[in-house]
């Protein structure tokens, strides 16, 4: 590595003036991770001129979390379209952003994660010319299918992201080993634990209850492999009566119908309406365990001591894995009821994983995010490390 490039590492060229930034969301786990972000920028309005751009897919959760968090979009899309396809939700984003980039010529565009709305977004401005960030960026499982289509979205906006916001040391890692620039990375946690902190200091204290909070979405489960989850379910409520089981269904007609064709009639087993975030944090806090496939649960029940499951073939968040405060245990019926049980049976192994555990961030990622835009020094997440010379070692395993 040239000493050159390491001088730079962490540094991004200060503009004189006021910065416009433009942050593009379209579902609610974007608009909950960047709502930290969006905050931290307009607390410099004499460094950050902030336009929100919501594509609106999302409406009625959407307004939840504007809600919770204060966020007003300056500017709405309404893109939600019943049905529509990936491609045609592609499409959409890309005619509708071209316009309103045109026209403000933000100096930086930030998206988050891995959606079709971040992808899209990215791309657009690229088109323009304009310099992309990304927030929660280096994730990764290795195989294009799995999350389907995230994992592509994820490579595609990272390619296109002249700043890229890693969570983690491993998601820096995999920035660099895919060939991105020293200068380009940033190790700044992630701001979903900033957005944890925030809605945890206005819950009040519930004591634990026997209760299991489940949670399955991923497209790349429909069909067989989600019957044969709900099948699962089924045998575990049926098994284990004194425990409440909690399943805030998705509204993905792929998901609700089976939902309640397979798991009706049980009196401990309590499909629900999709839940506030709030709603969400509180009974995250209050539940025993969690059996999910979200990605965003994954990094939040760790921080409650709450035992994961997760329900999926392969995960890009394998660092509570490595902690051991989460088990991947995939989707297949067998392995889903022996994992839950022995969870439940044995007060040895429930023990092992019920510890609090943050390898996802430490509630100042978007602090960070805002010094980095605004070209000045950080520490970065982990605190261990400098920000420039000893870069080079944090990305070496």
């Amino acid at each position: 590595m040239k000493a050159a490039d390491v001088e730079r590492a962490h540094q991004v060229p200060p503009r004189q003036g006021r910065l416009r930034v433009a942050v593009v969301y379209g579902t609610r786990p974007e608009a909950i991770k960047m709502a930290p972000v969006v905050r931290a920028l307009r607390r410099r309005p004499d460094r950050f001129q902030v336009t929100v751009c919501a594509t609106g897919q999302h409406r009625e959760l959407l307004e939840q979390v504007h809600g919770l968090f204060g966020l007003r979009p300056d500017v709405d899309l309404d893109l939600m379209r019943p049905g529509q396809t990936l491609n045609e939700l592609a499409a959409h984003t890309l005619l509708a952003l071209d316009r309103p980039l045109r026209e403000l010529r933000p100096d930086w565009l930030l998206v988050q994660g891995d959606t079709t709305t971040a992808a899209s977004a990215a791309l657009a401005a690229f088109h323009l010319r304009l310099r992309v960030g990304h927030v929660e960026a280096g994730l990764r499982t290795g195989d294009l299918q799995q999350p389907f289509p995230e994992e592509a979205n994820r490579r595609i906006v990272d390619s296109l992201a002249e700043a890229l916001f890693a969570p983690t040391i491993r998601a820096a890692r995999q920035l660099s080993r895919a060939g991105c620039r020293l200068d380009q990375i940033f190790l700044t946690g992630n701001t979903g634990i900033d957005a944890l902190h925030w809605v945890c200091g206005d819950l009040p204290e519930e004591p634990a209850a026997d209760e299991v909070l489940v949670t399955l979405h991923r497209r790349e489960s429909f069909g067989r492999p989600l019957r044969g989850m709900f099948s699962a379910l089924r045998q575990l409520a049926q098994r284990f009566p004194g425990w409440q089981w909690i399943f805030p269904v998705h509204p993905n007609p792929e998901i609700a119908p089976a939902a309640r064709e397979l798991l009706r009639g049980l009196p401990n087993f309590h499909i629900c309406q999709p839940l506030s975030y709030r709603e969400l944090v509180g009974r995250l806090r209050r539940a025993r365990m969690v059996l999910t496939d979200s990605g965003g649960i994954q990094e939040e029940a760790p921080a409650f001591g709450k035992p994961v499951l997760v329900l999926r073939d392969a995960t890009e968040r394998p660092e509570a894995v490595e902690a051991g405060v989460a088990r991947l245990v995939g989707t297949a019926p067998r392995r889903i009821v022996a994992e839950t049980s022995r969870l439940l049976t044995d007060a040895l192994a429930y023990d092992q994983m019920a510890r609090t555990a943050n390898p996802y961030g430490d509630g100042h990622a978007a602090e960070r995010i805002a010094s980095i835009l605004a070209g000045e020094p950080f520490v970065p997440f982990g605190g261990v490390l400098a920000q420039d010379a000893l870069l080079p070692a944090l990305l070496v395993p």
